[in-house]
Order: structure tokens, then sequence, then C-alpha cells
């Protein structure tokens, strides 16, 4: 670091990162680099997500020393040009510290990666499954906001409305990392449409989150002969055409009883294939819970999907607030929330804080 910068670098172990950047370029110059595939490309992706940490830091003590001359030539100049801009100059340095900080937040092994979630109702019926179908519009609508490409590859519809289970591939840099902090309960109070005494109903839906793996990012052997495949027609809200073929894919893995479902192609081979992807997301996080002694995050926030598990609460009745119960931010505004306004809720979990703040635009 350049002699008189701002020491905010401990957390990032810049000097370690620059020596690991070298460390990598060494290995890709030896002979056989390249004859593990596998191993190379991970390495690779190592060395690119520590240069990007390291660009980061350089980039903030630029704006640092930047600063400081800036600083000095306005202590001397005492106009208020140069007040102003060194005035702008500190706030966008503090926004890019703060910035920093919280990507320092999705430091984990797979926080990069594209992922896939899953919506499922709690008991109440159509109460709930009608509110499991606002949540899976209100995570596409927030994937759009991000910029990420979604896919419904799974869809089962309710018996009168909303859905039974719905699973989502969310392809993107750092959509896990994202989507991660919304995993767990959601909780709904409203005055339910389908009762025609216009009573208030408490309704229940889950959301977790998992990261999407490659085959050679772990070792999970998955056997054929533990695989039950069927097959189906597909159809409804993840299909988007009706087809006449039976190309949509269920597989059950029987020592485990994990059954995942793809219908989003036509082709039955595409659809198996993305079962398979889900199939070994869920059976890389059952492994991780297995290995752990405190269990992963995401199967800290596993409880039953009903009251006192919630992670946040949408009332729409008797008056309109968003609350996290995890984190204390709130929002009057719940229909930007549920149209996918999820930012400040997100960032406030994966940052650990406890704040309140205003509405969500």
């Amino acid at each position: 670091m350049k002699s008189g910068s701002p020491n905010f670098g401990g957390h990032f172990d810049i000097d370690a990162k620059r020596e690991s950047i070298l460390e990598i370029e060494s290995l890709m110059a030896a002979p056989g680099f390249w004859d593990d595939s596998g191993k190379s490309r991970e390495i690779i992706k190592e060395r690119t997500t520590l240069e990007k940490v390291v660009q980061m830091w350089d980039a903030l003590v630029r704006q640092a020393d930047d600063l400081r001359i800036m600083i000095e030539l306005g202590e001397e100049a005492l106009d208020a040009d140069t007040l102003a801009e060194t005035a702008e100059m500190a706030n966008r340095l503090v926004q890019a510290v703060a910035a920093a900080e919280f990507q320092r937040m999705l430091s984990g092994p797979h926080d990069r990666n594209s992922c896939f979630i899953t919506i499922n109702p709690g008991a109440g019926g159509t109460e709930s499954q009608d509110w499991a179908e606002m949540i899976l519009r209100m995570y596409l609508r927030y994937c759009e906001k991000k910029g990420w490409k979604t896919t419904i590859t799974e869809f089962q519809a309710g018996d009168e409305a909303g859905l039974k289970s719905a699973t989502i591939s969310v392809s993107g840099e750092y959509a896990y990392g994202y989507l991660k902090a919304e995993a767990g309960i959601h909780r709904l109070v409203r005055i339910s449409p389908f009762d025609s005494n216009a009573r208030r109903h408490t309704s229940f839906a889950s959301m977790y989150a998992f990261p999407e793996i490659e085959e050679d990012e772990i070792d999970i052997k998955i056997s054929d002969v533990d695989l039950r495949i069927d097959t189906f027609r597909s159809g409804g809200a993840g299909g988007q055409h009706v087809n006449t073929t039976d190309s949509a894919v269920r597989i059950t893995h029987i020592p485990t009883g994990i059954v995942v479902a793809c219908q989003s192609e036509r082709s039955q081979i595409s659809n198996r294939g993305t079962a398979m992807k889900v199939l070994r997301a869920k059976l890389y996080e059952r492994e991780v819970e297995e290995r752990s002694a405190k269990a992963s995050e995401i199967a800290a926030e596993k409880k039953d999907i009903g009251w006192g598990s919630q992670i946040r609460s949408y009332v729409l009745h008797p008056y309109k607030m968003v609350k996290d119960l995890r984190t204390g931010v709130e929002s009057g505004n719940p229909d930007a929330v549920l149209d996918g306004s999820l930012e400040e809720f997100v960032v406030a979990y994966l940052m650990g804080v406890r704040r309140t703040v205003g509405d969500v635009e």
C-alpha cells in the first residue's frame, strides 16, 4: 500500500492476494497445467476473483490519494468550487468503500455462482398457494432488476389458484450470493380474496436457494442405479407450451428421497440435464449440512413453514408494512417490495446490520 494511504485494507489482505496471484501465474506457466482441464479452470477462476479484489483495492487507493491532493489544494485555495469538488470526491470514496465492504460479504465458495431457488406454500390450501405464487413473481422481478436470466424449470399449479411448488434457475454473477439472503419463511397478512366474508388471513410460503454446482467443482457421486426417472407431459407456467410428448422429467434420488423435476424445455434430454443440475445442487447442500457441526446457513433457516419461523412479514391489512425480522429493515410500500424491490433487505442482511429504512422505491 502506498505510504500515507488510509489504513482501511486490513480486512482485504491485499498483500496476501497479490502473492497468491503470482503463485497461480507460476502454476499456469508450469508444464502440464492444462492436463487437468477441470482443475485448471478452477485455478483460473480463483485468479480472476483475486485480481478483481486487488483491482478494486487499487482503485480505492487512487481515489484516496486524489482526495488527499484535492484537500491540500482546497486548504490553499479556499474557494467554493474546490471545496465543493472535494466534498463530492469524499462522498464518492465513502460509497466506493461501502461497496467494497459489501463485496467482501460475497466471498463464500459459491457466492459468485448461478443458483436454483425453490418456492413452496405452507399449510393453508389455496391461501398459501396463492401467496407462494406472489413470492415467485417477486423473485422473478428482483432477478430482472439485477439483470439475471431466469427460467422456471418446474411448476406445479395449485388446486384453485397459485402453486404447490416451483423451481427457478437463476443465471448471473453472484446470483447465489445475493439470493441466499432471502432463504426462509415469508409470512403474509391480508384480507383474503378467496374468503366471501372478507376476513383477514395469515399465509406462509418458503423460499430456498441452492448454488449451481458443476460436476468438476465437487466430489458428488450420483449413480444411475440410485435414480428413478419418470417422464410426464409438461404444461402450465413452467412449460410455456403444452407439449404433446412426455418431455418433462422427474428424478427421484432413492437413497435420500430428494425429488427434482424440470419441464421448461421441449427436449427430454435438456430437461433431464437441468434436473440433474438441481439434484447435484441439493445433494451438495445436503453434504455440507452433514459435514458441518453447526449445519450450513441454509439448513439453519429451514424450519416448519408456519408460525414463529418466518424471516419476514408482509402486512397488507389493517396497515401496510413489510418488516424483516432478522435485521429490522422496514418498508411502508409493500407493493414495491412485492414487485421486486428487495435490495435494501438483501444488503442489510448480508452486511449483518440492524436498521430501519424509509419506503423502498
